[in-house]
């Protein structure tokens, strides 16, 4: 077995099942970041954003939505983080797309924040342009 995701969803390995849909589940992250850390995974094998088909990733951001409201109404945390990486360069852990859902309590002591350090508007502008015309 070569994707870990992939084992969950075939039922070789076991896993805290939340929730599902036609083309996606939830399940417990083994490691959480807090109490409530869920993972949101595409049934079919796709490695990252770049690849995912619409109709898995429409189906991802449903359940996302309805178990976000579980979490809201199960644990009323103060905030939620949604989490998604893709590739090696950006921490991706698995590769089989899955989104993150962090339940987040004030002085919960976990990080995400950094610095605001303001750009060069210039540079902004020709990124921009860049990425507008490869669309």
């Amino acid at each position: 077995m070569e994707c870990v995701f992939c084992g969950i969803r075939d039922g070789q390995l076991p896993a805290s099942r939340v929730a599902e849909n036609d083309r996606a589940f939830a399940i417990m992250d083994i490691h959480p970041l807090s109490d409530g850390h869920i993972l949101i995974i595409p049934t079919a094998h796709v490695e990252s954003l770049f690849e995912i088909g619409e109709e898995d990733l429409l189906a991802v951001a449903r359940l996302a939505r309805n178990v976000a409201g579980g979490i809201r109404k199960g644990l009323n945390p103060d905030g939620l983080s949604l989490l998604q990486a893709n590739g090696r360069a950006a921490f991706q852990s698995v590769p089989h797309y899955h989104l993150h859902l962090v339940p987040r309590w004030h002085q919960d002591g976990v990080g995400f924040d950094w610095p605001l350090v303001p750009g060069d508007p210039e540079r902004i502008r020709t990124t921009a342009e860049r990425i507008r015309t490869s669309l």
